[in-house]
């Protein structure tokens, strides 16, 4: 692996069209049975393989085998009626059909584990897993039981530590916890939001990061953003509290956003994985923008400890933009790594 700006997906990249219904997020799957356990296996292959080729040094699953980066790893809980449907706001944005809690929750059983050490035999590579938040899980339900967002929460991060424990046992070097709820619901994440994603991280020596968006380029997504104003500065919330935290790896949106890019100094000593690669726009980015995002980060995150990555997943776009903006994101940190290494006396 380059040991200077390892490159990173966050999240999802698209489907097969033999498995799900392509440009679609959160699309059924068209297998079933031992058919859909070896298609998920063929994608989730493809997708190591495919991120191998075009130079990224972290591989992830692509999410390749959950329909959605939240309710996929509840549907494996008890304690969650997904028959018993709900009308939810999700993120103050917009408004979802979500499960409901009926009962005390538990795992009975390990939920990626099997998937990740397929992922695993895959490549030589380190791999990373993402989990969802304690926070953006209990923002993706609906409670009938707990009556306390804060105490269902701390029960997710028990589950999630369980899990997490499992997938570093399995050989994932790097668990991503994704928690955008954190970008909306400043004064839980400070009261319990933070202190829940640590116990769901807690114990572990594989490393942990932390990854807070403004979501996949859908439209109640891109309203909410539009609303936002000239400068993004949500993280200037999180990023203090992150900084004095457990957690190794920051990582956050940055390219083609309105976040002041000296925000990234809020978390200093921390690794910082950079969203180098806008997930809302089809227009593939050149090596040269990618390298330009790189280097004013750069004044603000020290070069070992910067991870350039894409803003959110890219499921939703279609294969080859999104293998081609892979491909840029590992030419962009070629040319900055190159002008590192040239800077060195």
């Amino acid at each position: 692996m380059n040991r200077t700006l390892p490159t990173s997906t966050v999240g999802s990249l698209p489907k097969p069209s033999w498995l799900a219904q392509p440009e679609v997020l959160w699309s059924p799957w068209r297998l079933q049975g031992d058919e859909l356990i070896e298609g998920k296996q063929d994608a989730l292959r493809i997708a190591a393989h495919e991120q191998s080729n075009r130079g990224i040094d972290i591989v992830s699953d692509g999410e390749q085998t959950r329909q959605h980066f939240v309710t996929t790893f509840i549907e494996h809980l008890d304690g969650v009626d997904f028959e018993q449907r709900e009308t939810v706001r999700i993120r103050n944005r917009y408004d979802a059909s979500v499960p409901t809690v009926i009962g005390d929750v538990s795992r009975s059983k390990p939920v990626f584990v099997d998937d990740a050490r397929f992922l695993r035999q895959q490549t030589d590579k380190p791999i990373k897993w993402a989990l969802p938040g304690p926070m953006t899980m209990i923002d993706t339900l609906y409670d009938g039981h707990y009556k306390s967002r804060e105490k269902l929460a701390w029960e997710f991060a028990m589950i999630l530590n369980l899990e997490a424990r499992d997938l570093e046992a399995a050989g994932v070097d790097i668990i991503q916890f994704d928690e955008p709820a954190f970008n909306v619901y400043f004064d839980e994440m400070k009261d319990w939001g933070v202190a829940a994603l640590e116990r769901a991280a807690e114990g572990l020596r594989a490393e942990t990061a932390v990854h807070i968006c403004y979501g996949y380029g859908i439209k109640a997504n891109t309203d909410w953003k539009a609303s936002l104003g000239s400068e993004w500065r949500q993280y200037e919330e999180s990023f203090p509290l992150l900084q004095q935290s457990s957690i190794d790896i920051i990582s956050l949106e940055c390219h083609n956003s309105r976040v002041p890019i000296d925000l990234v100094e809020l978390v200093r000593g921390k690794k910082v994985m950079l969203g180098a690669i806008d997930v809302a726009d089809e227009q593939v980015e050149t090596p040269q923008e990618v390298a330009a995002t790189l280097r004013r980060a750069l004044e603000f995150v020290d070069a070992d400890k910067l991870l350039p990555s894409t803003n959110c997943g890219m499921a939703p776009f279609p294969r080859d933009i999104a293998l081609a903006k892979l491909s840029a994101l590992s030419a962009g940190a070629h040319l900055v790594r190159e002008e590192l290494s040239a800077a060195r006396p």
